[in-house]
């Protein structure tokens, strides 16, 4: 499908949010299949240049981490008039079924658990859209309900 005197990406930072809203849906279903095309490229490339920055730098920034006593965490070095900051950040998870012994073992000795760890309860969407009546209603009054950022996804149909 191709419209004649169609904006391009370009032209839509200037343009008034107005006139975008009174582009055709056909205008606008190529405007945003050609933005999703140009971002899963920019997404390419740049995990292609992460891949480069990994192999060029990762084991430097490995050895300062070593020199710094550390396993993780940022560090700094030159490369030229560059300086390359590299973050190696720390992904911790714990064991919760560990973790709920442990709670146990500090409760039954007298201790208090939460000196020591955050406890959260969460209740799966599904199971309560399950439960009986009479059991959601006692748990109406602790759930909110927020909604996300909209999405469109526009399908030029075939004639």
């Amino acid at each position: 499908m191709s419209i004649p005197n169609r904006p391009s990406l370009a032209d839509l930072a200037r343009m008034p949010i107005g006139e975008i809203v009174a582009l055709s849906g056909e205008t606008l279903a190529l405007l945003q299949e050609e933005a999703e095309e140009n971002l899963r490229r920019a997404k390419a490339a740049k995990d292609w240049l992460d891949g480069a920055l990994e192999r060029k730098y990762g084991t430097l920034a490995a050895e300062h981490r070593r020199v710094e006593g550390k396993d993780t965490g940022t560090v700094r070095f030159d490369d030229g008039a560059v300086t390359v900051v590299a973050d190696l950040s720390k992904k911790v998870e714990w064991d919760q079924t560990q973790l709920a012994a442990i709670v146990e073992r500090i409760r039954t000795g007298g201790g208090e658990p939460g000196e020591y760890v955050e406890t959260s309860f969460k209740v799966s969407e599904r199971k309560y859209g399950a439960w009986p009546v009479h059991i959601r209603t006692a748990f109406e009054a602790a759930r909110t309900v927020k909604t996300g950022k909209p999405t469109f996804v526009l399908k030029p149909t075939s004639p």
